[in-house]
């Protein structure tokens, strides 16, 4: 059989000399630094703001076109391939002191040398057999780091610490019982001197209420917990029918969030409830939510519901950008948030109180027309003729990026969408069938001005690109569509990568493709 190779591709510019000598010891305060050095990358979207925007501005607009291929680094993952789990990467690099490190689908850790692509160490967990093939499919999408050690969350369930001179395992603690679908593929976050947050998930599959835990860096030892469901007489509980509803009411964590170190909050998006419509109903707290947390005690200090009580799977796993803007001659701490509904959300960070939605594709309206005065959408009235942003949304989990220079929110959408039925008693969701906005529908990456909502620019990848002409497509091939991450420079470029296997950058002030490298793969 021939074996399957992954790749991770170097392209540089510049032949600036970097030195792997693993003798990272991250402090706190870099990890508050952010991307003040721009040869270091820290945690999973760059920053606590989850901007992905990059102070480096070697590569501009006028000499992108002269990156080249320096290096790959083969991954053979071919042993996974046959435990019917999918193969890939779509991790994000940790950048420290010249070497990279990196997490692969079955939770394979790697350290490689950042100039030449030489091996340093690599990590295999052994996971036990009767780990369900089906668990998010076997995919790791990153790492953090503090001190000397690197967090992992692992597809059974478990958090891990490894160190990062060695990538032998320090601490081994047991998250929940994987046989119940618990797993982790989201990358963990730091926050504090002591604490790493993990979410969880598994809710699409396992009947259960789902949770974000923050664990003590030096010993494994939980701290809190935050169960995203509440339990029968908490806040939140009056809005579901009964405690049966509640015990399995989903909710998972599965994407990385942000945090505000000053105001001490870790937000982080939930997902669609479980159970079929009719038997869970009221609003279902704290599902499809931005859910913001003391960082010190997990307590909720405030939510943001973006779909009370899902019936179309709107769940809201998506990375919360940080921001401070200008809105009406003042100056504001906001939240801008993308999830699956199409809509971009502009939400006061200390309070949650939303401030505007724009809507970002043409069926977020036939959803909601627009959001209330109490921040609840106003919904229209499904008859079987509205077009409604499909199952996987006008945008998902990929993350977006934003210039603060600029004002630019750039973020990867889908003009697909679906009509749904009415749901039948006994159905969680009822799409009839796939419908696509202007003939075949398209995958578009877009520059948005969040205080206006007014759109600068937009790039459709070609329908060959896209890869899918509808849901039904999209469900068959097992994939979302195009779903490349993006990361906006200061010199004015986006990077990012499409189905096509290219990796791109753009201009940012434009939106003009300025180059590519052909990676020969779909990039996620």
């Amino acid at each position: 059989m021939r074996k399957k190779f992954l790749f991770v591709t170097c392209l540089c510019t510049f032949t600036a000399v970097l030195v792997s000598s693993l003798s990272g010891q991250v402090k706190f305060q870099e990890l508050r630094n952010g991307l003040r050095d721009p040869s270091r990358w820290l945690m999973y979207s760059g920053d606590y703001t989850g901007q992905r925007h990059s102070p480096a501005t070697q590569i501009t607009p006028a000499n992108v076109n002269r990156l080249s291929a320096q290096w790959t680094f083969q991954t053979d993952l071919s042993p996974y391939m046959s435990t019917g789990r999918s193969g890939g990467l779509q991790s994000v690099p940790l950048a420290l002191d010249g070497v990279l490190y990196f997490a692969g689908s079955h939770n394979v850790v790697w350290a490689i040398d950042a100039h030449s692509g030489r091996q340093i160490w690599q990590y295999r967990l052994d996971m036990p057999a009767d780990v369900p093939s089906t668990t998010s499919r076997g995919l790791t999408r990153g790492l953090s780091m503090l001190g000397d050690r690197l967090f992992l969350g692992t597809l059974d369930a478990h958090m891990i610490a490894l160190d990062i001179k060695t990538g032998k395992v320090v601490w081994d603690t047991v998250i929940e019982d994987y046989h119940k679908f618990y797993s982790v593929t989201s990358a963990p976050l730091v926050i504090g001197e002591n604490k790493v947050v993990v979410g969880i998930g598994g809710a699409d599959r396992g009947p259960y209420r789902f949770f974000l835990d923050a664990y003590d860096t030096q010993t494994g030892k939980r701290i809190w917990r935050f169960y995203t469901v509440p339990s029968p007489g908490e806040p939140g509980s009056e809005t579901w029918p009964n405690a049966e509803a509640m015990a399995r009411g989903g909710g998972g964590t599965w994407v990385t969030g942000s945090y505000d170190p000053e105001l001490n909050l870790v937000y982080w998006g939930t997902g669609n409830p479980n159970g079929a419509g009719d038997t869970r109903i009221g609003d279902n707290l704290f599902t499809s939510s931005l859910v913001a947390l003391d960082g010190d005690t997990g307590k909720l200090r405030w939510y943001y519901q973006t779909v009370p009580h899902d019936i179309h799977d709107y769940d809201a796993d998506s990375i919360p950008v940080l921001a401070d803007v200008g809105i009406g001659g003042q100056p504001r701490k906001v939240a801008l948030f993308a999830p699956k509904t199409g809509y971009l959300y502009v939400l006061d960070r200390a309070t949650g109180k939303l401030i505007a939605a724009h809507a970002m594709v043409e069926g977020a309206k036939n959803w909601a027309k627009e959001m209330g005065s109490d921040g609840r959408p106003i919904l229209t009235k499904e008859d079987g003729t509205q077009c409604l942003p499909d199952l996987h949304g006008g945008t998902n989990y990929w993350p977006p990026s934003y210039d603060p220079v600029q004002g630019l929110f750039f973020v990867t959408v889908h003009e697909v969408c679906e009509i749904f039925n009415l749901a039948q008693p006994g159905q969680s969701f009822a799409a009839i069938g796939s419908w696509t906005i202007g003939g075949a529908g398209y995958a578009a990456l877009r520059a948005f001005d969040p205080i206006t909502g007014k759109q600068k620019w937009e790039y459709r990848y070609p329908p060959s690109d896209f890869g899918l002409t509808g849901v039904s497509q999209a469900r068959s091939g097992g994939g979302i569509g195009l779903s490349g991450g993006l990361t906006s420079t200061a010199s004015g470029l986006i990077f990012t990568g499409d189905n096509e296997g290219n990796f791109i950058a753009f201009d940012s002030r434009t939106g003009k493709p300025l180059w590519h490298y052909q990676t020969g793969s779909p990039v996620w």
